[in-house]
């Protein structure tokens, strides 16, 4: 039996008990899309891309309707680590090798784009989400540092990026408590945020711009006609244009898009609140980390001085029975002065990734486009192709097009056995880890 995507983990329009849905801004629910309805673009998925797109389609003129199955920021976009990061989720020296100088140049500069479209539209429309500066990059084995600082001068000398600077291990050590680490690199033009709240506050700031936000409205069928329909359990709408903004919970939605993104989960806990000497002895400065293990743990401190820590992945469609148990080990491997802490929540979260950890950009027609495949770098990038798909819509798709020229390879064994042959492989990684 196919398991849904949309309900195997999750109760029908509800957030999951998470930390982030326990301290989320005040918020109405929108409506349920009822009877004939019709727009320049119907924007199906309510998480940072479809928000944002929706958003910004709406400030170019566009009558947008958003189409979201659960709750704006339901799905990874209200669950994740928050971190807000520079660069593509793949290093420039690598992207330099995969697509040239040129257009590696230019992946940079987007992605400084997206950084700074998160900043901007959280100053903008006055979104309360912690914003905070600064993450740290921690490399879990001697062997790995130089690289770091490798990486970190090249962005300096040949990337004129003054943000990034390196860290010995006294001073990873100092930043992080934690005797797992021997050095790494700080960044300061990244960020970390409270998601949901980031999420929320787009979907406001979508509404106000004029956007026709529903929610519960899971579309059942798409015809990719001119114009397009798109039939959800109680309406029906015709639109110009589609911009598909499922990610990791796009389902059996689009073939052509699932062949190349490919739902994995991901899990976090928060513990209870610490006091502020043991929460500044685990992050001095208040950044959020990212470890180097091929399986990331990425971990920071909420406002109210939590450890909120994310680790563990798993490749099948439903989420383990303890994941709290499951992020509790990774967790204390890096923190063993946390055991006996109280965990106040653990929860899952599903996430799409590509073959080569790149988002995957397509049109599927000349009026349907669809962006995804963030692979765990998503705040920024999410919010950044949103706004391309806004602009390929209006007629300019130069950016659209640099990131859909990236190459793009479909998982070997299609739909069916692309999570056991994952599977192997994540156990490799997982081993390799541990080496």
């Amino acid at each position: 039996m196919v398991m849904d995507i949309l309900t195997v983990n999750d109760r029908q329009g509800e957030y999951p008990k998470s930390w982030y849905a326990a301290t989320a801004n005040t918020h109405e629910p929108f409506e349920t899309a009822k009877g004939d309805l019709t727009c320049d673009v119907c924007v199906i998925g309510g998480g940072y891309t479809g928000l944002s797109a929706a958003l910004h389609l709406a400030r170019k003129g566009f009558d947008v309707v958003l189409l979201e199955a659960h709750r704006v920021g339901w799905g990874a976009s209200g669950r994740n680590g928050g971190q807000v990061g520079t660069g593509q989720r793949v290093g420039q020296a690598e992207l330099e090798r995969m697509v040239g100088l040129e257009r590696a140049r230019e992946l940079w500069l987007l992605s400084l784009a997206s950084t700074q479209l998160v900043k901007d539209l959280i100053d903008t429309y006055s979104i309360d989400c912690d914003y905070t500066r600064g993450i740290i990059h921690a490399d879990h084995r001697k062997r790995y540092v130089a690289d770091s600082h490798k990486q970190a001068d090249k962005l300096r000398n040949d990337y004129d990026y003054d943000q990034v600077s390196t860290l010995d291990q006294r001073q990873i050590r100092e930043e992080v408590g934690s005797e797992s680490y021997y050095g790494g690199t700080l960044d300061k033009g990244s960020a970390h945020v409270h998601p949901l709240n980031y999420a929320l506050g787009l979907a406001g700031a979508a509404k106000q711009a004029g956007v026709r936000v529903f929610e519960n409205s899971r579309v059942t069928t798409m015809e990719t006609s001119e114009p397009a329909v798109i039939s959800t359990g109680q309406a029906s709408i015709k639109a110009r244009y589609v911009a598909l903004a499922c990610n990791g919970y796009l389902g059996g939605l689009q073939p052509q898009i699932a062949s190349h993104v490919m739902p994995i989960n991901n899990y976090i806990v928060a513990t209870e609140p610490l006091s502020d000497a043991d929460a500044t002895a685990l992050i001095k400065n208040n950044y959020a980390v990212a470890d180097s293990r091929f399986v990331v743990n990425y971990f920071r401190l909420s406002r109210d001085k939590r450890m909120l820590f994310g680790g563990g992945e798993s490749y099948r469609y439903r989420f383990p029975g303890d994941i709290a148990g499951l992020v509790t080990k990774p967790m204390l491997s890096v923190y063993p002065q946390l055991k006996g802490v109280k965990l106040d929540y653990a929860w899952g979260g599903t996430l799409g990734i590509t073959m080569n950890r790149m988002p995957h950009f397509s049109r599927i027609k000349g009026n349907v486009l669809s962006t995804g495949g963030y692979s765990g770098h998503g705040v920024a990038m999410a919010t950044l192709a949103g706004s391309l798909i806004a602009d390929a819509v209006d007629g300019q798709a130069g950016a659209f097009d640099v990131m859909q020229s990236v190459p793009s390879h479909k998982f070997p064994g299609g739909t069916m056995l692309r999570l056991p042959l994952l599977a192997v492989g994540m156990m490799w990684y997982t081993l390799r880890d541990k080496l």
